[in-house]
């Protein structure tokens, strides 16, 4: 339970005073006693000697007017202890007196006294005897005794003023105590809601005290801890702003482990990019968090080492990522080591650079065919075919064959470069597919006429209109017919259909050609793709005509998907999306 200082101070006051009445208690009640006791005995024993100057038989006639005179009770007693008179009791009664210790010591020193209990009246009695003597000797003693309840009416009387003495002074005490409490706890609570509000976040400005003594110049410590608490903290939180700026604003992942080894930040980016396969990570260590044996074996290198690691791992299990991971110490955290791991997505370079070596290495397959082909003709020619005008006029055939062949495969390039680059410009309008089919016909007509393949037009005339570039619809078009013919046997057929599906308008050519094993299906689309690369590249393709029309329906804001069983035949769909167009 929480003790207020003010009363604490209060109560230690207030023990102080009590403590200081007991003392004075103890001190004067024992004090007030002898002294009241020493005057009575000093009286009784003035009366005695005056007693001892008058004749004993006197003295026994006079008893009582003496008794009453001192307010005392008086006996005579003899040399052998025998009571000659009492006044207050029959003197028949009376044992002998002679072993009383008063009178013991009165026959010794001339002087007797003794306090007793008394069992007739139930106070303690005060006894002071003489001796009477004749010449030099002892022929009785005198005794007074006097009840010392005087003497305790005499202290409850004085106790009365002391006891009214002391309430008066304390009383006084107290109000001093609580004055002086709540003058010295006055700025302490000043200064205890001041912190209060510190601790809360509120505004607090300064404490001001109007004292002199150490509590202003607590206060002025605690302004001048304030300003310099508050500078720090501003300086960080702008730093912590930067910091967390930067973090977030980071492509690259970062998680910073503390000196448990376990995850205690990770940026959004890193949330982003794994949170899918690991969820939440924070509390974790690296092990637990991703349960990865390169990237834990790069961590305890760095643990080992104790300098930045730079390792290349990959993540995940159903879609892994390839990250480019390092590994290095936080600073300016004295006696707390802190990691930072830091990481990059590179999965998507390495797919592009994949590519580009795949690209490399067909672009030069592709080129090098045809040129090995011209260039060896070109030299037949050279070398003396010229003279023989048939043989030469075949050279040229080829030569100007695989020439073409190259030009187109040159022109697929740019193409596919362009559209890739968005440098192409498409002039999107209300297009009738059945117009474009009519139009695009002519061109693989004469093609599949050689090979007597029926191409069935089914487009209805009230076909919607779709948004779309003329031009690179007709050559999607083009380059998907002209497939379906390359690949389609002598007496096949090419179907071409239309229809709706979810918000897309749907237009399919399928054919009964031979078809594509299920697993390069997902390959259709990819740069020089071929499922038989000679029997494709005796037909004459370049094997960029479906990466073409893959990259220009993206660009159309669309898709395209492939159906092929083997020996079966293809269907190649294309998905256009559906917009109202007013035509």
């Amino acid at each position: 339970m929480k003790r207020n200082l003010f009363f604490k101070i209060l109560f230690s006051y207030l023990v102080i005073v009590c403590l200081s009445f007991f003392i004075l208690d103890l001190l004067i009640k024992d004090e007030i006693k002898k002294v009241m006791t020493d005057k009575i005995e000093a009286e009784l024993f003035a009366y005695a000697e005056l007693i001892d100057l008058n004749p004993a038989q006197k003295m026994s006639d006079q008893l009582q007017q003496i008794a009453r005179i001192s307010n005392s009770r008086v006996t005579l007693v003899d040399a052998q202890g025998r009571v000659l008179a009492d006044s207050e009791k029959d003197i028949i009664t009376m044992e002998n007196h002679f072993n009383r210790p008063e009178l013991q010591e009165a026959r010794l020193k001339g002087k007797g006294k003794s306090i007793r209990f008394s069992q007739t009246i139930g106070v303690d009695m005060l006894y002071v005897a003489i001796p009477m003597k004749s010449g030099s000797q002892i022929t009785g003693y005198v005794r007074f005794a006097r009840p010392l309840h005087d003497v305790q009416s005499a202290i409850e009387k004085i106790y009365q003023s002391i006891f009214l003495a002391m309430m008066i002074v304390a009383i006084i005490a107290l109000v001093i105590a609580l004055i002086f409490s709540y003058r010295l706890t006055a700025p302490i609570r000043a200064l205890e809601k001041f912190t209060e509000r510190l601790r809360q976040g509120e505004p607090s400005g300064s404490i001001i005290l109007k004292t002199s003594d150490e509590t202003k110049n607590l206060a002025d410590n605690i302004n001048y801890l304030v300003d310099e608490l508050q500078s720090q903290i501003r300086l960080a939180n702008e730093e912590k702003s930067k910091l967390m700026t930067a973090f977030t604003s980071m492509t690259e992942g970062v998680l910073i482990l503390n000196a448990e080894d376990k995850i205690e930040f990770v940026n959004q980016a890193l949330g982003n990019m794994l949170a899918e396969q690991y969820g939440d990570i924070n509390g974790k260590t690296l092990m637990e968090a991703f349960l990865n044996a390169d990237l834990q074996k790069s961590f305890l290198k760095f643990k080992e080492k104790h300098i930045t690691v730079v390792e290349e791992v990959t993540l995940g299990s159903f879609e892994p990522v390839i990250l480019g991971v390092s590994i290095s110490s936080v600073h300016n955290y004295p006696g707390e080591e802190k990691v930072m791991v830091v990481f990059h997505d590179v999965t998507r370079l390495k797919k592009l650079e994949k590519i580009r070596v795949d690209f490399v290495a067909n672009v030069t397959h592709e080129i090098r065919t045809p040129l090995t082909a011209i260039i060896g003709y070109l030299e037949t020619i050279n070398a003396g075919a010229i003279n023989n005008t048939d043989d030469a006029k075949r050279f040229i055939d080829i030569s100007l064959k695989q020439a073409r062949r190259l030009n187109r495969l040159v022109e697929d390039l740019l193409v596919i470069s362009k559209v890739e680059l968005g440098e192409i410009k498409l002039h999107f309008e209300g297009v009738s597919v059945r117009d474009v089919f009519v139009s695009a016909m002519p061109l693989v007509e004469a093609k599949a006429g050689l090979k007597k393949i029926n191409i069935q037009n089914n487009l209805q005339k009230n076909l919607p209109h779709i948004w779309a570039d003329r031009d690179r619809l007709t050559q999607i078009l083009v380059n998907v017919l002209d497939n379906a013919v390359k690949f389609t046997p002598e007496d096949g057929s090419i179907f071409i259909d239309a229809g709706q599906k979810d918000n897309y308008i749907v237009l399919t050519i399928t054919d009964t050609g031979i078809g594509i094993p299920k697993e390069e299906v997902q390959r259709l689309g990819e740069r020089f793709y071929r499922v038989e690369r000679s029997r494709s590249r005796d037909l004459g393709g370049t094997g960029l005509g479906l990466s073409i029309v893959k990259h220009l329906m993206i660009a159309h804001g669309g898709k395209m998907e492939i159906e092929s069983q083997l020996g079966r035949g293809t269907k190649v769909s294309l998905f256009f999306p559906m917009r109202i167009i007013n035509c």
